[in-house]
């Protein structure tokens, strides 16, 4: 786990009988090279002692907001910002819940909010907590939020009783987090090019013809990107998606719209990237007043073709640059995007389809295959932020 070495990380423990792994996995951190800073909750040292966890460390463990007699403040904005990395485990459903929720009662959840790094939790708890529609719905608050989730495993617990909720293994949170900074600078250097998002043909002021689509495969993508390092440039369709971090976003509606953006930024483009649902007609004339039923008599809207945008910049693409396009197919899937592959003048083209549960518009999850001229790779169903991994690693491995 070499790419561990130097690296800040803040280990978080809170209140499980799973925290008796963190001392293994404290253990390995600090021998990969990483200097560690533990927090842990009041209820975490009624599982694991300070005196251990420093021990393995070489800092004190920080657990109150004042040091005791001195008045010493902890500074968790300190902490925020000193880490490269911050990871919980064991992340007990209480702890989940204050961070899904923003309640900084103690110096973990504090510590959380101010970190500037990315964040791991390793879930442990028994499994009927864990099944229960509030860790659900705090976790995919969390996914949301950009935290990264280390799944528990299906093992015996502490009840005794044998379901998911048993906390990861330390040597396999280590590797995720050794994996996530090996990945971490693959794109240092490149500019990348995302769409994202429907777009909105407007018939009148108050209607229009659009997608179902959330925006979310390409929001993750963006992420991704950035996280490994490129120059990000995002234009996104109309969607309720908060803009990601880090990253230049445009926001346009129309189809049109977005090729001009897109036209703007292409010929600085190492990577372009097409993943926005474009719609592929807009009407011939958008009236300044709400259509009415009752006086405007329209049977008939006549559309016009919008500009095929990912065709666009295949048609200006020069060596060197890469552009990768989207398919969401409902029939003849596979022949039909290696179609729009070579129409297109694309390098790679993901599909995915409606056939398949859990994956298309809306979802959380998706389920891709990565075709290029010479090489086809099917991925399984997937949080959107894991399958834009997938993705992205596909495409720095064809650079």
């Amino acid at each position: 786990m070499t790419n561990l070495k130097g690296k800040h990380i803040i280990l978080g423990i809170s209140g499980g009988i799973a925290a008796y792994k963190s001392v293994v996995l404290l253990r390995l951190l600090v021998k990969a090279g990483a200097e560690v800073q533990v927090v842990i909750t009041p209820h975490g040292k009624e599982f694991i002692t300070p005196v251990t966890l420093s021990s393995l460390s070489g800092k004190p463990v920080i657990s109150e907001f004042f040091t005791a007699n001195t008045g010493e403040w902890h500074s968790h904005v300190d902490l925020g910002l000193w880490a490269d990395a911050m990871v919980i485990a064991p992340a007990t459903a209480s702890t989940l819940a204050k961070m899904a929720t923003g309640v900084a009662d103690n110096m973990l959840i504090t510590t959380y909010l101010s970190a500037k790094a990315p964040v791991f939790v390793a879930p442990a708890m028994d499994l009927d907590m864990m099944a229960h529609p509030t860790t659900s719905r705090n976790l995919a608050t969390l996914k949301a939020d950009g935290v990264h989730v280390i799944e528990p495993e299906v093992g015996e617990l502490a009840s005794h009783l044998v379901g998911r909720g048993r906390m990861e293994e330390p040597e396999k949170i280590a590797q995720a987090l050794d994996a996530f900074f090996a990945a971490e600078q693959t794109l240092k250097g490149k500019k990348v090019l995302l769409t994202a998002g429907p777009t909105y043909e407007r018939l009148d002021p108050v209607r229009f013809i659009g997608n179902f689509s959330s925006g979310k495969m390409g929001y993750a993508l963006a992420e991704e990107a950035g996280r490994r390092g490129a120059d990000v440039t995002l234009v996104a369709g109309p969607t309720a998606l908060a803009d990601p971090i880090g990253v230049k976003t445009i926001h346009v509606e129309s189809a049109r719209q977005m090729l001009e953006a897109c036209l703007k930024d292409f010929s600085r483009t190492d990577i372009a990237i097409m993943a926005a649902a474009v719609a592929d007609y807009a009407p011939k004339q958008c009236l300044d007043h709400k259509i009415k039923r009752e006086h405007d008599g329209i049977e008939n809207i006549e559309l016009v073709k919008n500009p095929d945008i990912a065709a666009s910049l295949g048609q200006l693409k020069t060596a060197g640059q890469m552009l990768v396009g989207f398919a969401l197919e409902t029939d003849n899937a596979e022949a039909n995007a290696r179609e729009k592959l070579l129409r297109k003048n694309l390098d790679m083209i993901v599909l995915n389809t409606l056939a398949d549960a859990g994956a298309g518009f809306g979802t959380d999850t998706n389920k891709v295959t990565v075709i290029s001229q010479d090489e086809k790779i099917a991925f399984g169903l997937k949080d959107k932020h894991a399958v834009a991994a997938d993705i992205l690693d596909c495409i720095c491995k064809n650079l």
